[in-house]
């Protein structure tokens, strides 16, 4: 039964997949990172084998499948060269930072054939998946809205942390590639395709970092329904991230975990039991000011969703093009700002791009 597991980039990601792996029924084998200490601290902590070359820590026959930490713009590599080892592969969101780089991910796997998932875990979370099947049962009528709203905060040392923070080459952009790509990936999870874009971004209030601490882009869904992705790093304290759902006969609203509005013109069963869970909210702050203040559990189920794919032969939930979508969707934002116009999906790739050469560990 496969369920040992190696992980790529040991960074501060490194320890939710390690948490993870133990909860989901996997053992942690081996770890790499090409900062030596960094897996060695792995390592110590959770188990496995700390290597200091990837090529011998996918020569190792123990692992089996491999997670990948490294910075965003550096996930295409490793990746192919894990598929390439046999290995099936889990990817830290984003995928990628360009759809050329995501689709070269996405082509070395189906090529090795081995299982590729895009790591989103807000989709694994209950009330995700309760807004979901309301859709799915068209309890909400026709949709008409669709928002994503992240209102978080980042010091200006958590850009000074890392070297690829902050950055277009590693980091792939800001407050939305960074940070709110896990609410893009539910709000077109629930909502559908996105067609078209306009957006607007900025830098406010950080310092030494190239790309977007704001952003609000107005979207338009395949269904005809309008929405609106908001998105920043410089919002003080920082606010639970939210997802709206509005439709002719019912809205819904998400705060993190929690369903915090479930309003429908006709009534079922279970909506009882749902108010009395949101008159009992658990959520805390997330990860909206401090990014270590995130739990695993998501994560958790995913991988346990990935084993079971693997074990059965299935796709797992959220495959590679699953996680190209949202990587796409705010390339899209990025092309309105800067363009000023409406930027319709999906977007042209140049196949002839070369995959670029980096290596880092995500910290």
């Amino acid at each position: 039964m496969v369920n040992q597991f190696g992980i790529i980039g040991c960074g501060m990601i490194a320890r939710f997949h390690a948490r993870a792996i133990k909860d989901a029924g996997g053992e942690l084998v081996a770890c790499y990172d090409h900062i030596p200490q960094a897996a060695e601290n792995i390592a110590n902590e959770f188990g496995g084998q700390a290597y200091q070359s990837l090529d011998a820590m996918l020569a190792d026959p123990k692992v089996e499948v491999v997670t990948i930490g490294t910075p965003s713009g550096a996930h295409c590599e490793p990746a192919i060269a894990a598929a390439r080892a046999g290995k099936h592969v889990i990817v830290e969101k984003p995928l990628e930072i360009t759809l050329e780089r995501c689709d070269a991910i996405i082509n070395a796997c189906d090529k090795a054939g081995v299982t590729l998932s895009t790591i989103f875990p807000s989709r694994f979370h209950d009330s995700s998946i309760k807004i979901k099947r309301a859709i799915e049962a068209n309890r909400f009528g026709k949709l008409t809205m669709g928002d994503a709203v992240v209102k978080w905060y980042r010091t200006q040392g958590y850009y000074d942390s890392g070297a690829w923070r902050g950055t277009w080459e590693l980091d792939g952009g800001g407050a939305l590639m960074n940070q709110a790509i896990h609410s893009v990936d539910l709000l077109t999870w629930l909502m559908g395709p996105i067609v078209e874009i306009r957006a607007q971004t900025a830098l406010l209030t950080h310092e030494r970092i190239a790309v977007e601490d704001a952003a609000v882009a107005t979207v338009q869904f395949a269904n005809g329904a309008l929405g609106i992705i908001e998105a920043t790093t410089a919002a003080y304290p920082g606010y639970l991230k939210r997802v709206e759902i509005h439709g002719s006969a019912g809205s819904a609203i998400l705060e993190e975990e929690d369903i915090v509005k479930w309003d429908f013109a006709e009534s079922v069963a279970d909506d009882a039991a749902i108010r009395e869970a949101m008159a009992n909210r658990l959520s805390g702050g997330g990860g909206a000011a401090d990014p270590t203040a995130i739990g695993h559990h998501g994560h958790a189920k995913q991988f346990a969703d990935v084993l079971d794919a693997i074990h059965s032969g299935r796709k797992p939930l959220i495959d590679g093009t699953e996680g190209r979508r949202s990587v796409e969707i705010i390339l899209a934002i990025y092309q309105a700002a800067e363009t000023g116009q409406a930027i319709q999906l999906p977007l042209a790739v140049d196949p002839e791009l070369a995959v670029r050469k980096t290596g880092m560990a995500k910290r």
